[in-house]
């Protein structure tokens, strides 16, 4: 199957406020797509249509082949949903809403301790999850997610908030399930982790999707490329930005270079960030 996920023109409405507006998109095997997008963009309704939670006014959502609105138990069984909303059994043990969920997916014979590791919480698998910290208790619902091997997994903001520790078990583990197969949808206002994991990435506001393609495409093809080179002077330290697009780039560097007590040089290139402005008019945040 070439593509576990085909979005066509899907929308929807709040009474008149319009939060998606003709999306479209898709999806293949073991590819990470990050929909990178300020609060309120409409990442969020995408996600409830994409798993069958909202009902789009229009358009037609596919999933491992099948159409979502005649097909949505069957989808639902062999996809693996993270919402921000940690809604976890605060007075039982992480193993224990582990268990619990299992038993409602009909799983058998699951390495609950071994999924806790996959997440960090080995030592803290028998510990109520009232004791959790957020970070605990997003890892747990990342485990949770992951219980019956999911094609297709859909992670709403899975690091918003989070400790850096957290954070990176988080990350590590969408790639790992990426280099398992599994489809990645992933939304995020984070421009450094939609860059760090994403195959593609779509920049979305007010509803619409204003652009997608590879990160480095992105930001080769809207960005502007550049040297920063500090330089000792006579008066402190001096430093000169460089746009590499620019005319006589060369030869400007090359003086820079030779003209000076050069302390250090780097590249800079374009962030998500700095393209998603161009396109949007405004920042992630």
């Amino acid at each position: 199957m070439d593509r576990v996920l085909v979005v066509e023109g899907i929308s929807y409405a709040y009474g008149d406020t319009v939060a998606v507006d003709d999306v479209s998109f898709d999806l293949g095997p073991g590819e990470v797509l990050g929909v990178l997008g300020p609060n309120g963009a409409g990442k969020s309704t995408t996600i409830k249509m994409l798993t069958g939670q909202l009902e789009p006014r229009s358009g037609r959502i596919s999933v491992l082949g099948l159409d979502l609105q005649r097909h949505r138990d069957a989808i639902q069984a062999r996809i693996g949903v993270c919402f921000e909303e940690k809604n976890v059994y605060p007075t039982l043990s992480g193993r224990e809403n582990l268990a619990f969920f299992a038993r409602l997916f009909g799983l058998r014979d699951i390495d609950l301790d071994g999924l806790l590791a996959r997440v960090g919480l080995q030592e803290r698998g028998r510990d109520r999850v009232s004791n959790y910290s957020k970070g605990m208790r997003q890892r747990l619902m990342i485990a949770r997610t992951l219980l019956n091997e999911p094609d297709v997994l859909f992670l709403d903001e899975p690091t918003d908030g989070l400790d850096p520790v957290s954070a990176r078990t988080i990350r590590r583990l969408v790639r790992d399930e990426a280099e398992r197969g599994a489809a990645v949808l992933l939304t995020t206002h984070d421009m450094y982790e939609a860059d760090e994991l994403s195959d593609r990435v779509a920049f979305i506001d007010r509803g619409r999707v204003l652009a997608m393609d590879t990160p480095e495409a992105l930001k080769l093809v809207h960005g502007t490329r550049s040297v920063r080179v500090r330089l000792r002077g006579g008066s402190g330290v001096e430093e000169h930005v460089v746009e590499l697009d620019g005319e006589a780039a060369a030869e400007r560097l090359r003086d820079l270079v030779h003209g000076g007590d050069v302390l250090t040089i780097h590249t800079e290139e374009a962030t998500l960030e700095d393209v998603f402005v161009e396109f949007a008019g405004r920042g992630l945040t």
